[in-house]
């Protein structure tokens, strides 16, 4: 909800209590929100009772109860306090996302990731075929982003190409027993659950598209290698993930060039985004606990789906100047960008700014 909008919500609720026969007053054509002021509370505050009070012939903190008990009937506000000579104080739903949203924009793209170091030595072995090889090196970052130490050990040699073209660390790997200065080394292996192989060379697809095309399904279903990967339209869930994100960081080029910056803040109507964003961490720990790189790539999809509607309200329309609500949303936008940049990341894919 906007200051505007919350305006013409107190508004509404003047008339209501007109209509009512609660107030005799004339309904004025504005009514100002602000911040809360000292000893105030909540989100937004409004001194309408106080400039209803003399031609109601009324209190002013009479005035304010009258009004509080209308403006609760909206399920976008979610307490009304009145303060002070009969200030009213009002919390909007969606308060609770902007400790998200800051959490969010102050740990960057390391969000969901272990605060330090788990002690954990995981030793992954991984046949050498390259699907394997893909979900074994995704499952690595997986899990040093949860505070791990990882060593891949690989049935047979890498082939080159699995690092030129999909970028698969194969240095330092073990391979076959032997660790990389030719020493014998005592190997006790976490098999990765073993992916299906893929049914065509992916390495066409250039990186980010066959890294998608290898990780996006469970490791028990056939993945498809096809050139859909690589078209840009809603059908192809890589191309969704990446155009939310750029979205999202082209609206903050934007914003700086209207000269407003993100603000962390109660946004509306965005419930299902802040949810799945708030679940992010649970996902990154699922998914390395697991060796499942898979889930992090569907929780992308997800994110992406519930941050594409949010970001046509993110700008003023027209002559509408930036409000607390703009920018509560511009924040929420580079945080949902962020968390798609981050997971993306994480497998080994790339989130450009523009595409």
């Amino acid at each position: 909800m906007t200051p505007v909008e919350l305006s013409r919500t107190v508004l509404h609720a003047v008339r209501r209590a007109v209509d009512e026969g609660e107030l005799s007053v004339t309904v004025p054509e504005r009514a100002v929100v602000t911040p809360p002021g000292p000893g105030g509370c909540g989100d937004y505050a409004t001194n309408i009772a106080l400039q209803l009070a003399r031609a109601a012939e009324q209190p002013p903190r009479r005035v304010a109860e009258i009004l509080r008990v209308r403006l609760l009937d909206d399920r976008r506000i979610t307490d009304v306090v009145v303060t002070g000579a009969g200030f009213l104080n009002l919390s909007l739903e969606g308060a609770a996302s902007a400790a998200l949203v800051d959490e969010i924009l102050r740990r960057g793209r390391r969000y969901g990731h272990a605060a330090g170091a788990g002690g954990n030595l995981v030793q992954v072995q991984c046949p050498a075929e390259v699907r394997a090889a893909v979900v074994a090196d995704a499952t690595a970052r997986l899990l040093r982003s949860q505070g791990d130490s990882v060593r891949i050990t690989y049935d047979g040699r890498p082939a080159p190409e699995w690092e030129s073209v999909l970028g698969v660390d194969t240095k330092g790997v073990d391979t076959d027993g032997m660790g990389p200065d030719g020493a014998d080394v005592t190997i006790r292996p976490t098999p990765i659950p073993i992916p299906v192989p893929t049914p065509a060379d992916p390495l066409p697809l250039g990186r980010d598209a066959a890294r998608w095309a290898l990780l996006y399904p469970a490791a028990h279903d056939r993945p498809r290698i096809t050139g859909d990967h690589l078209v840009q339209r809603e059908t192809n869930p890589l191309f969704r993930v990446r155009y939310a994100h750029a979205r999202t960081r082209a609206l903050l080029r934007n914003a700086d060039d209207l000269g407003f910056r993100p603000e962390p803040g109660p946004v509306s109507g965005a419930e299902a985004l802040v949810a799945v964003l708030g679940d992010h961490p649970r996902i990154l720990t699922a998914a390395a606990t697991d060796h499942t790189p898979d889930r992090l790539a569907r929780h992308l999809v997800t994110v992406a789906d519930a941050t594409l509607p949010l970001l046509s309200a993110v700008l003023p329309l027209g002559g509408e100047k930036p409000s607390a609500a703009h920018r509560a949303r511009l924040a929420l936008a580079e945080a949902a960008g962020t968390v798609l940049a981050g997971g993306l990341s994480l497998l080994g894919i790339e989130a450009p700014d523009h595409l």
